[in-house]
């Protein structure tokens, strides 16, 4: 009985053993900043012939809220906007120095060529940053040069800082601070290349057939019998009258006509 027992005993341990080294094996589950990245391809930005720029796409935004400023992709400067509670801050007059990067500055950013990103244009996400101690989701943009048609500037980087509630983002699923996020910037798809417009064909007209020529005019014809209303009705008003009583003259350009009692009786 013994024996029995200390064999029962000595695999329940094993087991006990076997699932503490599964359990600590097993990988954690991934981080908020892992499922955003795997949510926000970033581009990635580095030099290339014409100094920085995208080197690798990523996913297109499309910017929904205006109030973003730009700054050139090669300068040191940025200003954030923060959202929060639904609305969009863009950047304040109190400033914060500090490696090289000016933060929370006033529009324009002084000595910087700044812009600021239109409702529509399309970016990409270059990098994430989340703070789950200050429940604080930063996300930092650059222009998407091949994506925005009509669009002369190149290469305007900002950022964005979503502030949730405190506590927030510790109990909060992705999905719900994915929708925060797209809320300023909205999924766009793979990046695509904006096409020119393309000028619309030319059409040629076409020739209309020749439309048959008037008939001609029938002569005026002034007959014998014919009222002075009939003759008035075709060769309008005389240039001179001579009223005789029943005896009428009209007389026109190449015409005398006669009536008497109200009638043609003479044409010369």
């Amino acid at each position: 009985m013994r024996q029995i027992i200390a064999i029962t005993l000595a695999y329940t341990v094993a087991a006990l053993l076997t699932a503490i080294v599964a359990f600590t094996q097993a990988p954690p589950p991934p981080s908020l900043q892992e499922q955003l990245e795997a949510q926000y391809k970033l581009a990635k930005i580095g030099k290339g012939t014409s100094g920085l720029e995208v080197l690798v796409t990523g996913t297109v935004l499309v910017v929904q809220k205006a109030g973003i400023l730009g700054v050139p992709l090669k300068s040191l400067a940025t200003a954030p906007c923060v959202y929060m509670d639904g609305v969009l801050h863009p950047p304040t007059k109190k400033a914060d120095i500090g490696a090289g990067i000016l933060r929370g500055v006033s529009m324009p950013v002084s000595g910087v060529n700044s812009r600021a990103f239109v409702v529509g244009e399309k970016v990409y996400a270059t990098k994430i940053d989340t703070n789950l101690k200050d429940d604080k989701v930063g996300i930092h943009i650059v222009e998407c040069d091949a994506c925005n048609a009509g669009i002369t500037s190149s290469s305007y980087k900002s950022e964005v800082m979503f502030q949730f509630a405190k506590g927030y983002l510790a109990k909060a699923s992705v999905p719900d601070v994915e929708d925060t996020i797209g809320q300023v910037f909205a999924l766009g798809g793979p990046a695509s290349i904006a096409q020119p417009a393309q000028p619309e064909p030319q059409v040629q007209p076409q020739p209309q057939p020749e439309q048959p020529a008037p008939a001609p005019a029938q002569p005026a014809s002034i007959e014998k019998g014919q009222t002075i209303d009939q003759v008035v009705a075709i060769l309008g008003q005389p240039e001179k009258r001579v009223d005789l009583g029943a005896k009428k003259i009209y007389v026109y350009k190449d015409l005398k006509i006669t009536f008497v009692n109200g009638k043609v009786t003479d044409v010369q």
